[in-house]
């Protein structure tokens, strides 16, 4: 896999791996309720909250990719890139800069 010099450059590759609807959407939930993991995580104090973000933001978006997209996550080739392309396509999803 092609290594991408700037977050910039690798974007919209990101986006070409998650062109299918269902794709984008299971990783919006799972990046929600990642977020919701987060928040009971801070207000409880319990780190299990973090692990089970982890999974559930993971789980949803790694399913979408073997089952619809039928692809690689790029989490496994450019993991810090790849955290922040489903963070930036959440926000645009929320924001209804994309498509649903």
């Amino acid at each position: 896999m092609h290594r991408y010099a700037s977050f910039a450059e690798f974007y919209p590759f990101y986006l070409n791996e998650h062109s299918k609807r269902t794709t984008r959407r299971l990783h919006f939930v799972g990046s929600g309720l990642s977020l919701v993991c987060l928040v009971l995580m801070v207000l409880s104090g319990d780190l299990w909250w973090l692990a089970a973000g982890l999974v559930v933001g993971y789980g949803f978006a790694w399913f979408a990719h073997f089952a619809f997209e039928k692809n690689r996550p790029a989490t496994f080739h450019q993991p810090i890139y790849s955290f922040m392309g489903d963070w930036k396509m959440f926000w645009q999803i929320l924001t209804g800069q994309m498509a649903f």
